[in-house]
């Protein structure tokens, strides 16, 4: 097992407790804005996270009281020049969101302040977001002669369809948490969004691993495909649960009438 203490990052903290860990964006001078080596540091974080078998759930948040993250760090980006290296800059931000979006394990976003721009996809690509109730969250790069580039154009539309999607992109407008979470952007709203969000995460992880982590696969997958392919991706992995101990374990544990112990296996 890699102890995750054994590791110092500038950008961001990584922390374990218990089966959950807490990644935190942990740039408040800046609003906790990603700029290049934020993107690599959290990179590392994942791959390192991922490494230890103990940790079932990631919570992602933001240092301080003001932003989860107030976007990219327009200080740095805005010196990009030419359509390679702006294409460059984008594929690199989608595949540190995609590292987040296809991890096995569940991921929460604790949005305790801005997210805007960078900071909303960052959210986006978890599976859950809990949001604090002066929350505020949009899409704002057109205001700045942009578009979204780390994925939110995509994943913001599938989440809450394209009407509700463009409005907030081509309007540039900040959404207010109690909004948000009528519009589904949001799942729930907390004044402690990180507590919730482990609250969340506890009773996750009640459940069985394997199960968990198919689950996953069968949205993510077929989110990609037709309905009838879906349901194929579905069938497949459904008979891959059902070869496992924790299928045995959990089965019997219901007849039994007591709690079930997942080995994940």
């Amino acid at each position: 097992m890699t102890m995750i203490d054994e590791y110092d990052f500038q950008n961001v903290q990584l922390d374990q407790h218990g089966p959950i860990a807490v990644l935190t964006i942990a740039r408040p001078k800046a609003l906790n804005a990603l700029n290049g080596d934020t993107l690599s540091e959290i990179s590392q974080a994942l791959d390192l996270m991922i490494e230890n078998a103990e940790i079932g759930a990631l919570i992602i948040t933001g240092s301080g009281d003001r932003a989860f993250v107030a976007g990219a760090d327009i200080a740095e980006f805005s010196s990009i020049d030419g359509v390679y290296a702006g294409r460059e800059l984008s594929l690199s931000g989608q595949d540190v969101m995609h590292q987040i979006s296809s991890l096995p394990i569940p991921v929460i976003a604790a949005i305790n302040g801005f997210a805007l721009g960078g900071g909303l996809e960052l959210a986006l690509a978890c599976d859950i977001r809990v949001a604090s109730p002066l929350a505020r969250l949009g899409l704002p790069e057109v205001s700045l002669g942009l578009i979204p580039g780390f994925g939110g154009t995509q994943r913001l539309s599938r989440l809450i369809g394209m009407g509700r999607a463009l409005d907030m992109m081509l309007t540039a407008r900040q959404v207010k948490a109690e909004e948000a979470l009528m519009m589904g952007l949001v799942n729930y709203v907390a004044d402690d969004p990180l507590m919730k969000a482990r609250e969340v995460a506890e009773q996750i992880l009640k459940n069985a691993p394997i199960a968990l982590s198919l689950v996953k696969e069968a949205v993510r997958r077929g989110l990609d495909t037709t309905l009838e392919g879906g349901m194929e991706i579905e069938a497949d992995l459904f008979g891959m649960t059902t070869a496992t101990k924790d299928f045995r374990e959990g089965t019997a544990a219901f007849l039994a009438k007591r709690p079930a112990d997942f080995q994940g296996e």
